[in-house]
């Protein structure tokens, strides 16, 4: 068949192309007439914003900010997707994560699961699971040839994939169609527990499951390279990408010992990424993981097509919460649809209430039906890889790629994933990031909702049975909320000790036009420290102190507009102290009344950006909360 040429108008034809500079300009006029005297590139780069791994977002892109070719989907490098299709046939497996030890309800939520959309099955086993031996009774009547099981055994990783075949054996499943992971990840293990004296052993183990793998069962891989130890520790992700990409050099290398080809070892590993609501990091981190594989499996000399990286996408337990839990649904949607849109092959949403114990149905029931509407009712997987063509996910992409590369050369320089965490390289790298990121967070930079900010001191929290303690040791587990909710539980138990909570008294000067501002301010960043606010009106300094009393606070704040405050702050501050006031803070920054205010009895001031974690903990200490 012969397309005819088209002859018809071309869209938007009759208008002539803009340029950047054409944008700057622009840009310019509007900064200037909000009081910023900027020009050209400072323009631009006042509208920057500064990402981890020394990366920007920047306001504006266009094709001429990326010049890596991402391929087509299917092909090296293999940005565009894995495979050629994508998800669209069949989407991309639905996976859901089981550790209750229980086997018997872990088998009721298992066939829950399989029943209502689930495709494959993630399972702790001993460790922190059900107990090796129970596997059997877990797995009753799943159909083995249809549902992939992956194992998370940790160092009981042999031990579990023999079961895992004497139940295929039983049932008799043709080991042709078996199909998920063994989970094997001896430095995974390391990396968590610090743990060596048994990491050699555990890779002649993650060999031999590999060989067997290899020749009798073509569907199931051996290892998996987690890289969630190191996004659980803070990491940032470009070190994420590092430390799986060195990770994967070192089982290369041990398989190919063993007697694997390069292209049969690759098909030996799961890669295991954290996916968060930085939808569009996300994004990035999977098409950029999927590029640096592809090359160390290219310099490995593997076929171009075994050079296809398998993905599992987790949503971020860093980013789960404990108080307001409710809004980790919105958390796991967004980061569910970023891996998605970024390529992954398989996906786990975890439970709302991860964070409090072991989910209930009706959490793995919300997790499960997060991907089904993402998949059944938006069609997010009928398109081949959606993000492709955005110049800013390409350029993000590449970005990325090259911070990773960068970490992942000096893990090998230090000789190797192996070495680098025995040696403590990784753990005070991502420490440090951590550090950085810690404090954006105690800032509010970086806002957790229903935490840090808008928390609802009133809310009553599910009841979870713990989650089974797992081996730790090794990088720790941090969470976002971690800071405030440490605060919250100081709160709780002062409740429950006194029956109240602490509480905080808001001096309101001036009519509510003029405080509503700042008193809202300050109330949202006291309960956020799971602080009682109670508020008294008025410029009168004496009805605020006798407001004060009957409050029943032993610490107030200012709260005002700067006009007001140069005129009442003074007197309300003295009132406050001399009616019992441990301490009084004001909401705003002092300017050139500072020393006027401290000598009236200001002792310090709560503005946006102002470090609440210390502000909060030293309110708290103030009023005798035990830590």
């Amino acid at each position: 068949m012969t397309v005819p040429p088209h002859d018809g108008p071309t869209l938007a034809a009759e208008f002539p192309d803009s340029t950047r500079e054409q944008w700057r300009l622009l840009v310019e006029g509007v900064l200037h007439r909000s009081g910023k005297e900027l020009s050209g590139f400072a323009a631009e780069d006042a509208l920057t914003t500064g990402l981890q791994d020394g990366l920007r977002a920047r306001p504006l892109y266009t094709a001429d900010d990326t010049a890596a070719d991402p391929g087509l989907p299917g092909f090296p490098p293999f940005v565009r997707g894995g495979r050629a299709e994508g998800s669209v046939l069949s989407g991309w497996d639905v996976r859901q994560w089981h550790a209750d030890p229980d086997p018997r309800r872990t088998n009721e939520a298992v066939l829950a699961d399989l029943e209502n959309g689930v495709t494959s099955l993630w399972l702790a086993v001993d460790e922190g699971g059900v107990p090796v031996d129970a596997l059997a009774e877990a797995l009753k009547g799943v159909h083995l040839d249809l549902a992939a099981v992956v194992l998370d055994a940790g160092a009981g990783a042999r031990t579990a994939a023999e079961r895992l075949f004497a139940v295929l054996a039983e049932r008799g499943v043709p080991a042709e169609v078996a199909t998920g992971s063994l989970g094997a990840d001896p430095l995974g293990l390391l990396a968590r527990t610090g743990v060596d004296s048994t990491t050699d052993a555990l890779l002649d183990d993650a060999a031999t499951l590999s060989v067997r793998s290899a020749g009798q069962y073509p569907g199931l891989r051996a290892l998996t390279v987690d890289a969630l130890p190191y996004h659980d520790a803070g990491a940032s992700a470009a070190q994420e990408l590092g430390c799986s990409l060195a990770t994967g050099v070192a089982y290369l290398r041990g398989l190919t010992a063993a007697g694997l080809t390069v292209d049969q070892a690759c098909g030996q590993l799961e890669f295991r990424y954290a996916a968060t609501a930085d939808q569009f990091l996300t994004i990035a981190k999977f098409r950029a993981a999927r590029r640096l594989w592809a090359r160390v499996a290219q310099v490995a000399g593997a076929a171009p097509q075994a050079a296809a990286q398998r993905q599992h996408a987790v949503t971020s337990s860093v980013m789960m919460t404990e108080r307001d839990p409710w809004v980790n649904m919105l958390r796991t949607t967004v980061a569910c649809l970023a891996a998605g849109v970024g390529g992954a092959d398989a996906v786990t949403v975890l439970p709302f209430d991860s964070a409090l114990g072991l989910p209930d149905a009706f959490a793995r029931r919300i997790a499960r039906n997060t991907q089904s509407i993402l998949l059944e009712e938006s069609h997010l997987a009928r398109v081949i890889d959606p993000a492709g063509g955005s110049w800013y996910v390409e350029r993000l992409t590449e970005e990325l790629a090259a911070a990773a590369w960068a970490w992942f050369q000096e893990i090998e320089r230090a000789g190797g994933q192996r070495a680098a965490l025995v040696s403590g390289l990784v753990g005070e790298r991502v420490a440090a990031t951590w550090a950085g990121r810690s404090a954006d967070l105690a800032h509010r930079r970086e806002p957790v909702t229903g935490v840090s900010e808008f928390p609802n001191l009133g809310e009553q929290l599910p009841i979870r049975e713990p989650l089974p303690v797992r081996p730790g040791g090794g990088l720790p587990l941090v969470r976002s909320g971690q800071a405030f909710e440490a605060l919250r539980d100081r709160s709780d138990a002062v409740l429950a000790a006194a029956g109240a909570r602490p509480r905080l008294f808001l001096a309101a000067i001036g009519p509510a036009a003029v405080h509503t501002g700042r008193s809202s301010f300050a109330a949202n960043l006291f309960q956020a420290g799971g602080l009682a606010t109670v508020t008294g009106e008025g410029t009168e300094a004496a009805a605020l102190a006798e407001a004060f009393t009957a409050g029943g606070a032993s610490v107030a704040c200012l709260c005002s507009g700067d006009k007001l405050y140069a005129e009442h702050a003074e007197a309300v501050a003295a009132a406050l102290k001399a009616a019992g006031a441990r301490r009084v803070l004001l909401a705003g920054k002092p300017g050139e009344h500072r020393e006027a205010y401290q000598k009236a009895g200001v002792d310090g001031y709560v503005f946006a950006g102002c470090d609440a974690v210390a502000v909060l903990t030293s309110v708290l200490d103030e009023i005798g909360a035990a830590r």
